[in-house]
Formats: C-alpha cells, sequence, structure tokens
C-alpha cells in the first residue's frame, strides 16, 4: 500500500530511499496501466451489423421505356428547364428554417461525440489556495499569525474494461451520423415542396388565363346575342344561358386566385422569407415545367443508398445496439486509476520543494453486487428499443418501396390519362367551331353552341392539371429515388454569435443603463 507521505518526514529520509520509493511506485504503475490496457480490449453487448433486406430486381411498376440503370438524383429539378425554379431552390437550401434547425442538429450531435470521446481520456485538475491565519492567543498573548500556501495536480483515468465509455462513443457517433442523415432528409423534403408549390402556383396561373379567356368569349357571345335578341332573332332564353355561363366561368377565378396567392405565400415562406415576398417575382406567368423523358429508376436496393430516411432509420438503429453494449457493461466491475501530488508551505517560495510535496497513487475498483435487478432492467430496455429501431428501419424500407411504386404508377397512368385529354380538347375544339357554325345556318340550337363551349373549357381546365399532376408525380419519383441536394452544406456557422462572452463583470442591461 501506498501511504500519503509526511512532508516533515519526507525531508529527514535519505535521497536514495526517497528515490527507491518513486521507482516502486513507477513500477507499480507501469504494471496496473500494462493490465489495464490488456483488459481495454474486452467489450460487452452486440457488435453492430446492417440488416440484410431481400429486395425485388426489378420495379414492378416500371414502364418499358423506363430504364433500370441508377437514378439521375443529382440537380434533378434542373431538368425541368426553370431558371426561377432553380434560384428559389437554392435560396430555400440558404434560408429555410427547418434546414438551420436541421444543421444546429448536427452541430448538437458533432459536440456530443466529442464530449462522449473525452471521457475515453484522463483528466487532470489543478488547484492552488493561499491563506493567511491567526490563531487565538492564550494567557494574554497577542496569539501569531501566519500563511499557508497550497498547490497541486489530481489525475483520473477510467480504464473502461468492460468497454462501457467505448460503447457510448460509438453510440454517440452513430448519433451524428443520423443527425446528418436528418439534415439530408429535411433537405429532400424541402426541395420537394418547392418544386411542388412552383408547379402547382404555374398551373393555377394557367388556368386563370384559361378561365379569363373564357370568360371574355362567353362575355362577347352574351353581348352578340342580346343584340340579336334585340332585334328579334334571338329568344329570351338563350340571352339567359349565355350570360349564366359566361357568369359561371368568371366565378371560377377568385378561387383559382386565392389557390395561387396560398402556392406563393408558401413558397416564401419555404424560402426562410415573409409570405408576400415572392409575389412579384411569380406574377409574370410562365409554362409549366414538364420533365423530359426517359427517367431511369435503378432497381430497388437503390433506395437503401440514396434515401435519407432510410439510411438514418438504420443509424439510428445501429445507435441502438451501442446503447447495449453501454447498459452491458455496468453491470461489471469499473477500475480507475487515481493520483495526485501536492506541495504545501509557509512561504511561497518554499513550493516545490521536496520537503513539501506528497503525492497519492492508485486503482479505485468499482463492484456492482446488490441493485435489484436495475442494471440488468436497463439492459432490457436498450434491447427492446433497439428491437423498435429495427422495426423502423424494416419499416422505413417498406414505405420508400411503396412511395417509389405509388409514384411509377401514377406517372406512367398520368401520361396516358394526359394524351387521352389532348385528344379531348382537340375534339371539343372542333365540336365548338361546327356548332358556331351550323348555328349560324339554323342546323344546331344555341344550347347546342353553349354546351360545346361549356365541355371544350372543362377539357382545357382538365388539360392544366393533367400537366400540373404529371410533373408532381415526377417531383414524388424523384423524392422517392431519395433525389435532395448534392451540393456542399455548411454546418459549422451559428445562428446566434454571442458577443463578450468571456469572463466580465455581469451587469444586466437595465443596471448598465442606470449608471
Amino acid at each position: 500500500m501506498f501511504r500519503k507521505n509526511d512532508p516533515m518526514k519526507s525531508a529527514q529520509q535519505p535521497h536514495a530511499a526517497r528515490s527507491g520509493g518513486l521507482m516502486q511506485g513507477a513500477k507499480y504503475a507501469a504494471l496496473i496501466t500494462g493490465t489495464a490496457l490488456l483488459l481495454a480490449g474486452c467489450a460487452v453487448g452486440p457488435d453492430y451489423q446492417k440488416p440484410d433486406m431481400p429486395l425485388s430486381s426489378h420495379w414492378r411498376n416500371a414502364n418499358a421505356d423506363t430504364p433500370s440503370r441508377p437514378p439521375e438524383l443529382a440537380y434533378w429539378w434542373k431538368k425541368l428547364d426553370d431558371p426561377l425554379l432553380n434560384q428559389l431552390i437554392e435560396e430555400a437550401i440558404e434560408n429555410n428554417l427547418d434546414v438551420r434547425t436541421s444543421k444546429a442538429k448536427v452541430r448538437e450531435a458533432r459536440a456530443s461525440y466529442r464530449q462522449t470521446n473525452g471521457a475515453l481520456f484522463p483528466t487532470l485538475d489543478a488547484s492552488g489556495s493561499a491563506t493567511r491565519s491567526k490563531a487565538a492567543g492564550s494567557n494574554g498573548s497577542t496569539g501569531t499569525v501566519g500563511n499557508l500556501y497550497n498547490g497541486g495536480f489530481d489525475a483520473s483515468w477510467e480504464l473502461d474494461l468492460f468497454g462501457a465509455n467505448r460503447r457510448a462513443s460509438e453510440a454517440s457517433k452513430y448519433g451524428l451520423d443520423a443527425a446528418e442523415e436528418e439534415l439530408r432528409a429535411t433537405l429532400l423534403t424541402l426541395i420537394g415542396d418547392v418544386t411542388t408549390n412552383y408547379v402547382e402556383a404555374r398551373g393555377y396561373q394557367s388556368r386563370i388565363a384559361l378561365a379569363r379567356r373564357t370568360a371574355e368569349s362567353q362575355d362577347e357571345t352574351a353581348k352578340l346575342t342580346r343584340n340579336r335578341f334585340q332585334v328579334g332573332s334571338s329568344s329570351g332564353l338563350d340571352v339567359a344561358n349565355a350570360e349564366g355561363q359566361a357568369s359561371s366561368t368568371a366565378a371560377n377565378i377568385p378561387t383559382l386566385q386565392t389557390a395561387f396567392a396560398s402556392s406563393v405565400h408558401r413558397l416564401g415562406v419555404l424560402t426562410g422569407r415573409e409570405p408576400t415576398a415572392l409575389t412579384d417575382r411569380m406574377k409574370r406567368s410562365t409554362s409549366i415545367p414538364t420533365p423530359r423523358l426517359p427517367m431511369p429508376s435503378g432497381v430497388p436496393a437503390t433506395v437503401l443508398l440514396t434515401r435519407p430516411d432510410v439510411r438514418l432509420a438504420e443509424r439510428q438503429l445501429a445507435q441502438s445496439t451501442a446503447n447495449i453494449g453501454a447498459a452491458e457493461a455496468a453491470k461489471y466491475p469499473a477500475v480507475s486509476l487515481t493520483g495526485s501530488i501536492a506541495t504545501s508551505a509557509a512561504k511561497f517560495g518554499d513550493l516545490g520543494k521536496n520537503s513539501s510535496i506528497s503525492w497519492s497513487f492508485g486503482p479505485t475498483l468499482s463492484v456492482p453486487i446488490f441493485n435489484a435487478g436495475k442494471l440488468a432492467a436497463a439492459a432490457d430496455v436498450a434491447r427492446a428499443q433497439r428491437d423498435q429501431y429495427f422495426l423502423a428501419y424494416k419499416s422505413s424500407v417498406l414505405s420508400a418501396l411503396e412511395d417509389v411504386e405509388n409514384a411509377l404508377v401514377g406517372f406512367s397512368q398520368e401520361r396516358v390519362r394526359l394524351r387521352s385529354l389532348q385528344k379531348s380538347v382537340d375534339s371539343y375544339r372542333n365540336a365548338a367551331s361546327l356548332s358556331q357554325s351550323l348555328y349560324q345556318t339554323g342546323s344546331v340550337s344555341f344550347l347546342d353552341v353553349l354546351d360545346a363551349d361549356r365541355s371544350l373549357y372543362s377539357a382545357e381546365d382538365s388539360l392544366i392539371q393533367s400537366k400540373v399532376l404529371l410533373t408532381t408525380y415526377y417531383i414524388s419519383l424523384q423524392k422517392a429515388l431519395g433525389g435532395g441536394w448534392s451540393g456542399d452544406v455548411d454546418t459549422s456557422k451559428p445562428e446566434v454569435v454571442d458577443q463578450n462572452a468571456g469572463p466580465r463583470l455581469a451587469l444586466t442591461k437595465t443596471a448598465s443603463k442606470s449608471q
């Protein structure tokens, strides 16, 4: 056993004896440290292995013209050839509040990893004090006044024989990976939302323009019908029907304008601005962005590599597996090495002399003997949480496959519907033109003209909606395959930069102003 030396006795010992004691202490420390390092390679708990999920070799709802080569996910929105959309996405990446929150979570996870890693290394603390005191006198004496100076270092190191700290560090590293995947998932969702709302806004603009053109044409028809009625060549019923149809078409415009404004307001918020910030930039109407074909979709295994939410679930599973090892290690003995060296003297100049130095070194052993099953229960909790994350991972994979299959069948069927609607528009346009000509010759009634005109407007409006829906399915497919931001994202910049955060006299603003 090593005992704390008395400074006065140490001063009286021969130098050789003191050196021999130090040598023995060094050998003892080396023996314990070497044994600890050998044992430090031990770790309890399961080692993480990525789950192997059997997946199909092809997408069931992929068409023959859908290549199975790896999908082109990098900057997929640029294939829509809309410069303003590209600008808005870049602005959203920079300013969106959800993205900035995810960046802060990455910084938090990175700092937590560094903090957890610190438990693997020794700690060293320094201390010092200076005391001036007066002893009470006796027999009428005034007492004595003296000084006492102390200084020293304390060191400790938990040997982590069963890997508790290493498992915790491992879990923290997986947590950092999960935070980075969460950021990528946020970017994926953001880009999809910006593109979807932009396409919908352009669709509403096209529908508003169509409604205005149709309403103006129907107003002209109503005026002509009214003039014919005044000269007796048309009936009051024709006038009422013509005016009613024009008003009915015009009534659609406010509803469409409301929907357009909502999409623009959403875009403003998604880009980190006020809702109306993009109103002027979106005022000019342009065509609805349309995807280029063909679109490669890869194979189902693609989602395991490209979907950030799937990778996030996998990292969370890895983290929960490491937590089992940390909980299991708590059931085993813990050994720490502690040491200290101190110097104490009545005069400041005497600090550090052999006669004023004392030291101690030795291991500390902690063995859990009885804890009413608390540690075993903690390990069972960790295993149950691992099972939940395992099932969550499988669920995320199945959901990803479902998203892709839904987007593929939706895109494929909407292309068929779009072609049919285009034929419908062409047919109704011919019917509207023929009905006008036949009405002039008296071969058809005016109701036939109005019906043809109404059918043409309805078909053209459905065609615009189908174009929007087709691009929306394209967006859904890119999101389902894992298409997000492929560029660099700076996560090091804090949102709030503290000024004058060092040691200073703490004064409130109110107190400072009052002075």
